[in-house]
């Protein structure tokens, strides 16, 4: 980013925090739309009933601890990787 003028720099963070936010925005929708079909099935009331807030808050717990763990495996994976970089390199 050296070689990038100011302005092109701040094109190139206001890109990448746009497509970060996307990217954001679909994880979301994905958790939502998931736990909801999961969880949610009686429409005969405008609230969820207790089974279904408790079926969604369980969905959304292991979703983050999911997440959570594959950041932690991902940070690992990379820092093997520095440690020994592949041949060519």
């Amino acid at each position: 980013m050296d070689r990038l003028s100011n302005a092109e720099q701040r094109e190139l963070e206001t890109r990448m925090q746009q497509k970060q936010m996307k990217e954001f925005m679909n994880v979301f929708s994905g958790l939502v739309n998931h736990c909801f079909d999961a969880c949610v099935d009686d429409f005969t009331t405008k609230s969820l009933v207790q089974r279904e807030t408790g079926c969604v808050s369980r969905c959304v717990q292991k979703f983050m601890a999911g997440s959570e763990r594959i950041g932690q495996r991902f940070q690992e994976e990379q820092a093997k990787m520095m440690q020994n970089p592949p041949p060519g390199r």
